[in-house]
C-alpha cells in the first residue's frame, strides 16, 4: 500500500571549501581551502564573512576584496541520514529549491545532477544510490566566469549584455551575463555592488513517496462575481503506476464557510492533470489597499491513491478579477488595470531584491518594506526583472497589504540568447515559477523582461552590435528574442495563469509599435536623470503609464556611517564613489548637477546629503502628481525604486536598512488617496487639479493663496467642487502674472490647498523661481518635547516664517520622526513622535533642523 508522502529539509551540518583544483585560490586563502561550517540556503560569500575570512563588502572598499570568490570553485559537503523507513519508500528524491548556477550534485560519488540555472527548482531519484546510514552528497558548484568565458571570449560579437565590470575579471563588451540564468544584479548594476553568489540559493529537502505525488496545485479563477465564483484546482499528479486516484478539495473562507468538491480519476503513469470544480456562493472579493478588502481562501487538496491518503497540499488566494484594457483613441492606445470591474491609477515603486545576498533576507524584512509601502499609500509594486524570484512570503505579505504586484520575468536588460536548449531551459523556469505563485490575489500582471525589448530597439551599444552582425544574424537575434518573450513565456503565463494579464516586456507595447512612447503602453522615462534634463520635464507629457522615473538621493547619516569612516564624509572620497553606481561613482557629481540646478551649493557633506534627499523628493513629487493629474490618460505612476540591495547612494525612497528618506515621507502625500497637484512647466504655466481616489463621490473645498515668506497672505482664487469617483479634474491652468501677481517672487510661494470637512488634506507649494534664487531667511524655528500616549518622546517645531523642507535629524543617532520633510506656513507648528532606541536627553542634544532657507 502507499503511505503518504514525507518530505524533510536537510538544513544542517553542511560544510564547504574552496574546489582542490584551486590551488592558487588556496595559497591566497589557505583557511577556505580546508572544510568550513556552511549555511543552507546560504552563499560562499555570507559564510566566508561570517568566519571572518573575507571582509564585509558592504563597508569601505572592500567590494573589491571579495571578487575571488565569485571566480572560484567551491564544494558543498552534506549527509543524508537513511533510515530503514526511508529506505523503505518507493522514492526518495533530493529536491533543490535552487542551485546558484553551475552545479554537479553527487551521492556517495555518483553524479545524480548537473544544473545550469539558478531560477530553477531541481530533483533526483536518489534512492538508488542510498544505503543504511549516512550518505554523503557533495556539490561541486563552478564558477560563472570560468564556465563561459571560454564560450564567450572568442566570439566576435558577444550579445550586448548589462553593466561591465569594473574589476577586469571581464573585458568591457564581453560580459557572460547574457548566456546565464543567473540573478542579473549579481554582475553589478547602477545601485549595486558586483558580487557573483555562489552556492544553494534554496532550501535542500529530502521527499519521499510511494506510487503518486502531487507535482503541482494551481487555483484557477474562471468566473468571479459579487454572486458567486467559480473556481478550480488544477491538480498535476504524477505516478509511477496506473490505478484510481480521488481528489478532495476544500475551500474555506475567512468567514469559516467551507465548500468541499471531489474528483475521481484513472492515473496512468506519469503526469497526469485533474481538474476540481467549485462554485462559491456570495463570495467576498479581494481589492487592492484603498478599494476595499483583503479576505482569502484557503485552498485544500487530498489525494488518495487506491482508497489511500498519499499526498496533500495547500494554497491560499483570493477572489478577484484582472483586466488590462487598452481601448484606442486618437493619441495611440490606453494601458488600465481593472480590478473587479474598477479602473485603478496605480500608484507605487518599483522593487529590487533586498540584499546583495538573498538567502540571508527574511520574511519579517520583506513584510516592513512592503508595509512601508502601503503606509506611503502605495497600491502597487513591480518586481523588477534584473533580479530573482521572491520567495511565497513576499506574496502573502502583499495579499494582506492590498499590494498589487507586477510581475517581471527574470530578464534584466540583456540580449538574450537564441538557441532552443536556452529557450527550453526558460520555459521550465517560467511554468516553475508561475506555477509556484499564480494562486497570490496580489498578482496583477505577468512581464516578460525589463528593457530588453525597448534596448534592442533604441540603445546606442545594440544598434552597433545589429550593424556589426548583418541583417542576417540581427534577424535570428530578434526573432529569438520574441519567441521567448511573445510565445514561450506568454505561454506560461497565459495558459498556467489564464486569471492575470500578460504583458511582454516593460516597456512594451505588446508588439504593436516602437516600444517606450507616450501614446501607447507603458513607458521607462530616464530623460530626467539620464538625460541631465531638469524635473519640470516630467510636466510635458502625459504617458500612458509611468512603469519608472527616477532621481538619485543619498542615505541619511546613520546609513552612511555604516559604511564609511568620518574621514570618508566628502562628496567625492573614494568610499562615496565605491557606494555610487552610476556611470562608475560619476553619480556624486550628477546630484550635485540636480543639487545645484535648483537648490545651493552644498555648504558641507551633511548639507549635501540633505539637498539630495530635498531634489529626490521634491522633483518625484511633481512627476508623480502630474501623472495623477493627467487620469485617465495616464493610469499609473511607480518610481524608481522603493528599496536598496546594499547601503550607497541610489533612487531608493527606503534605505537598505529600512530608513526613510525624504521621497518616503513626501511620497505619502503625493499618493494620497485625495489630492490637490499643482506644477509650474518651465514656460511660467501652473495647472492645478483635484485628484480622488475615492470610489463615491466628495465634496471639497480648493483655495490658491499667495504667501510671503512673513506671513502676508493674500487669496487668487477659492472654489468648491464635487469630486467625482476615480478622477482627476484641472481646475485652474494660470501664467505667472495671473498667480503671483505684483507678489515679491523671491519671497512668495501659491500655495494651493484642498478642504475636506473643513480640514486641509492636501497641500503644494510653487515657485516661480528655484529655491537658490529666492530670499529665503531663517524660519525661526523654536522647538519642545512631551511624551506621548505610546510613551514615544514628541517633538514640536514652530516656525515664525515660512520653513520650506524641514528635515528632523539626530546626526549619528538611528532615530525617525513619523513625518519629515515639511513645509511649514508662518506661525505653523507641527509634532511628531520619534523612535530610537537612544535616550529622549541625547536626542535634544543631537537635535538637528535642517531647511532650504538661509542659516542650518
Amino acid at each position: 500500500m502507499a503511505a503518504p508522502r514525507s518530505e524533510y529539509r536537510l538544513d544542517q551540518g553542511w560544510e564547504l571549501r574552496l574546489a582542490p583544483s584551486e590551488t592558487e585560490a588556496i595559497k591566497a586563502h589557505p583557511k577556505a581551502g580546508r572544510w568550513l561550517p556552511a549555511t543552507v540556503p546560504g552563499t560562499v560569500q555570507t559564510d566566508l564573512i561570517a568566519q571572518q575570512l573575507t571582509p564585509d563588502p558592504f563597508v569601505g572598499l572592500n567590494e573589491a576584496t571579495i571578487q575571488w570568490v565569485g571566480r572560484s570553485d567551491w564544494d558543498y559537503r552534506g549527509r543524508i541520514n537513511a533510515t530503514a523507513a526511508l529506505l523503505a519508500r518507493d522514492h526518495v528524491d533530493l529536491l533543490f529549491d535552487g542551485l546558484d548556477t553551475f552545479a554537479t550534485v553527487q551521492v556517495n560519488g555518483m553524479t545524480v545532477l548537473s544544473t545550469d540555472n539558478a531560477h530553477r527548482r531541481w530533483r533526483a531519484d536518489v534512492k538508488p544510490l542510498l544505503k543504511a546510514g549516512t550518505n554523503e552528497i557533495l556539490i561541486r558548484f563552478s564558477s560563472p566566469l570560468k564556465m563561459l568565458q571560454p564560450k564567450v571570449l572568442p566570439l566576435a560579437n558577444p550579445l550586448p549584455g548589462e553593466y561591465d565590470s569594473v574589476f577586469g575579471d571581464e573585458p568591457e563588451a564581453r560580459q557572460t551575463s547574457p548566456y546565464i540564468r543567473k540573478p542579473k544584479y549579481h554582475y553589478g548594476w547602477d545601485w549595486g555592488p558586483r558580487i557573483l553568489n555562489i552556492g544553494p540559493n534554496g532550501p535542500i529537502k529530502i521527499d519521499a513517496w510511494d506510487a503518486l505525488r502531487i507535482g503541482s496545485l494551481r487555483v484557477v479563477q474562471e468566473a468571479v462575481t459579487q454572486a458567486e465564483a467559480r473556481i478550480a484546482a488544477d491538480v498535476e499528479l504524477v505516478a509511477d503506476r496506473g490505478g484510481q486516484a480521488r481528489v478532495d478539495m476544500t475551500v474555506t473562507g475567512p468567514d469559516g464557510r467551507a465548500f468541499i468538491s471531489t474528483r475521481d480519476i484513472h492515473v496512468s503513469t506519469g503526469v497526469n492533470r485533474v481538474l476540481v470544480p467549485l462554485s462559491i456562493s456570495q463570495p467576498q472579493l479581494w481589492y487592492p489597499v484603498g478599494y476595499g478588502a483583503q479576505p482569502l481562501y484557503s485552498v485544500q487538496t487530498h489525494i488518495r491513491f487506491n482508497g489511500e491518503p498519499v499526498d496533500s497540499a495547500t494554497r491560499t488566494t483570493g477572489l478577484r478579477t484582472v483586466e488590462l484594457v487598452r481601448e484606442a483613441d486618437a493619441k495611440g492606445r490606453g494601458f488600465q488595470i481593472k480590478v473587479n470591474g474598477l479602473p485603478i491609477f496605480m500608484k507605487g515603486a518599483n522593487v529590487i531584491p533586498f540584499d546583495s545576498f538573498a538567502p540571508r533576507v527574511t520574511a519579517d524584512r520583506m513584510a516592513s518594506i512592503l508595509t512601508d509601502a502601503r503606509d506611503a499609500n502605495m497600491n502597487m509594486v513591480r518586481i523588477w526583472g534584473g533580479g530573482h524570484y521572491l520567495p511565497d512570503n513576499f506574496y502573502d505579505a502583499a495579499d494582506r497589504l492590498g499590494l498589487m504586484v507586477w510581475q517581471d520575468f527574470m530578464f534584466g536588460g540583456a540580449v538574450t540568447p537564441y538557441d532552443r536548449d536556452f529557450r527550453e531551459n526558460v520555459r521550465i523556469e517560467a511554468e516553475e515559477q508561475v506555477d509556484r505563485v499564480q494562486a497570490h490575489p496580489s498578482i496583477v500582471l505577468w512581464s516578460g523582461n525589463n528593457e530588453v525589448l525597448s534596448g534592442w530597439e533604441n540603445w546606442s551599444d545594440r544598434i552597433a552590435f545589429k550593424k556589426r552582425v548583418g541583417a542576417d544574424e540581427q534577424e535570428r537575434v530578434g526573432v529569438g528574442m520574441a519567441i521567448l518573450f511573445n510565445q514561450v513565456l506568454r505561454d506560461a503565463a497565459e495558459r498556467r495563469d489564464p486569471d492575470v494579464p500578460y504583458w511582454p516586456g516593460s516597456p512594451s507595447t505588446n508588439y504593436e509599435g516602437k516600444p517606450d512612447v507616450d501614446g501607447d503602453g507603458d513607458r521607462h522615462y530616464w530623460d530626467v536623470w539620464g538625460g541631465k534634463k531638469p524635473a519640470t520635464a516630467y510636466l510635458e507629457s502625459c504617458p500612458r503609464f509611468m512603469s519608472e522615473y527616477g532621481l538619485q538621493a543619498m542615505p541619511v547619516m546613520p546609513t552612511i556611517r555604516a559604511f564609511a569612516k568620518p574621514e570618508d564624509l566628502s562628496i567625492t572620497s573614494p568610499v562615496m564613489r565605491a557606494h555610487q553606481k552610476f556611470l562608475k561613482g560619476e553619480g556624486q557629481e550628477r546630484l550635485l548637477l540636480y543639487i545645484e540646478q535648483r537648490y545651493r551649493t552644498p555648504r558641507d557633506f551633511a548639507d549635501f546629503v540633505y539637498l539630495s534627499q530635498a531634489m529626490q523628493a521634491d522633483g518625484i513629487a511633481l512627476g508623480a502628481l502630474h501623472h495623477r493629474a493627467c487620469r485617465p490618460e495616464t493610469t499609473g505612476s511607480l518610481y524608481w525604486q522603493l528599496n536598496d540591495v546594499w547601503p550607497g547612494a541610489s533612487w531608493s525612497s527606503v534605505d537598505y536598512y529600512g530608513r526613510w528618506k525624504a521621497l518616503h515621507y513626501v511620497a505619502r502625500r503625493f499618493f494620497a488617496p485625495v489630492a490637490i497637484a499643482a506644477g509650474r512647466r518651465d514656460s511660467g504655466m501652473t495647472q492645478v487639479s483635484l485628484i480622488s481616489d475615492q470610489t463615491t463621490p466628495m465634496t471639497a473645498h480648493w483655495r490658491l493663496r499667495i504667501v510671503d515668506v512673513d506671513g502676508t497672505a493674500r487669496i487668487v482664487k477659492v472654489g468648491e467642487a464635487t469630486l467625482a469617483p476615480l478622477s482627476a479634474t484641472s481646475i485652474a491652468d494660470m501664467t505667472d502674472d495671473a498667480l503671483f501677481g505684483a507678489a515679491d517672487r523671491t519671497r512668495s510661494f501659491a500655495v494651493a490647498e484642498l478642504m475636506v470637512d473643513g480640514q486641509p488634506v492636501s497641500r503644494v507649494l510653487v515657485s516661480a523661481l528655484p529655491e537658490k534664487s529666492m530670499a529665503l531667511p531663517d524660519p525661526g524655528l523654536t522647538t519642545s518635547w512631551s511624551t506621548g500616549t505610546d510613551g514615544k518622546p514628541q517633538l514640536t517645531v514652530t516656525t515664525t516664517r515660512l520653513t520650506r523642507g524641514l528635515w528632523i535629524g539626530f546626526g549619528a543617532h538611528d532615530a525617525s520622526a513619523s513625518d519629515n520633510y515639511i513645509d511649514l506656513l508662518p506661525g505653523e507648528s507641527v509634532t511628531v513622535s520619534i523612535t530610537s532606541s537612544v535616550p529622549t536627553k541625547q536626542l535634544k542634544t543631537a537635535l538637528e533642523l535642517r531647511h532650504l532657507g538661509s542659516g542650518k
